[in-house]
């Protein structure tokens, strides 16, 4: 497969990519603006029409506190909606919600906390600095780098969220998407039962809804006979485009044939080690620590607001929560115990 390796220009080490008024309007080339342009419905009139009316509903919506309003932050919900100011709205108080719901598993999203900084330096999950052909960053989680006797589920959400809450802080992330790999190698019962399953469920059900980002493609490696049966409940949870995209690939080489290796690191069939990664994107945490800090000040107070997929409030819908795969979700944990 050919490749195109796009090396990350880190706005604190390089001011080439800085260059013209173009760039300085939006944060990003004229390159990634014809993909917002094609597939986002982005152009200066539209956007700067659109934060205007995020930032106006936010000034009298009494209902949530402290919400970032700078451009960068309301944009990567705008993006993730293709600038539906309606549905970007719902997806800010989802977000909020979201926050509140698992505070107990995404407090602190500080990546300098010993318990995350182990994690993310034992190769948990970390971005690639190679971009693939289409200018998206490719996210790399080892399952067997978490250690269930050492570590926790909030570790594990913690990380996660830090990943994905610093990755956003980029225009060009937003516009182009994200790619997600996952190696199963060596997950066991332990894993899974770290988790409670009522937690498994509601993040399945609401990450989707709830984080603003633009999920291009899902790749599993490795993936043991009795983690299917989770992969499957998880499934029912997500939408239909989110299945679409989801391959599961029976070996390396089988999942080095559906993405640049390029972006992969040495330990997956590509050329950089995870380590040397890993270092790179400790520095990109670092840059953006005060920002991803900054956003837990936010609050919402009611979720009243909040419209599910079916057209009702969340409160009403919550109640059924365990008729939409509760009983499949912990069927599945226990399977997985068993098996």
């Amino acid at each position: 497969m050919t490749t195109t390796r796009v090396i990350l220009n880190f706005p604190w080490t390089s001011s080439e990519k800085l260059k013209g008024d173009f760039f300085q309007d939006t944060g990003v080339t004229d390159a990634v603006m014809k993909i917002a342009r094609k597939e986002l419905r982005e152009d200066k009139a539209i956007r700067e029409q659109s934060l205007e009316q995020l930032r106006d509903w936010l000034q009298k919506n009494g209902d949530v506190e402290n919400v970032r309003t700078e451009d960068l932050f309301l944009l990567r919900f705008l993006r993730t909606k293709k600038f539906s100011v309606p549905m970007a709205q719902q997806m800010i108080l989802k977000y909020l919600n979201f926050r509140k719901v698992f505070t107990h598993l995404i407090h602190t999203l500080d990546f300098m906390s010993p318990s995350v900084l182990k994690l993310l330096e034992g190769g948990y999950l970390f971005p690639s600095p190679i971009r693939d052909k289409h200018g998206r960053r490719v996210i790399v989680g080892f399952a067997n780098h978490f250690n269930p006797t050492e570590h926790t589920s909030s570790d594990m959400a913690r990380l996660h969220f830090i990943t994905y809450e610093t990755l956003m802080e980029d225009p060009e992330n937003q516009i182009c998407g994200l790619v997600h790999i996952g190696d199963f190698k060596g997950i066991s019962a332990a894993h899974i039962a770290c988790w409670n399953p009522t937690d498994f469920l509601r993040i399945m059900k609401w990450g989707e809804q709830s984080i603003p980002m633009r999920n291009k493609e899902v790749h599993l490696v490795n993936v043991p006979s009795t983690v299917k049966y989770i992969i499957e409940a998880g499934k029912s949870m997500v939408s239909k485009k989110m299945k679409e995209r989801l391959q599961v690939h029976v070996t390396v080489p089988d999942l080095c044939r559906k993405v640049d290796t390029a972006c992969l690191p040495k330990e997956l069939g590509g050329t950089m080690p995870m380590a040397e990664m890993i270092d790179q994107w400790k520095m990109e945490l670092a840059a953006k620590r005060n920002l991803v800090l900054s956003s837990e000040k936010m609050r919402i107070h009611t979720d009243r607001g909040i419209v599910s997929r079916n057209g009702t409030d969340r409160n009403n819908n919550s109640s059924n929560a365990n008729g939409l795969g509760m009983e499949g979700i912990t069927g599945s944990f226990r399977k997985l115990e068993v098996d």
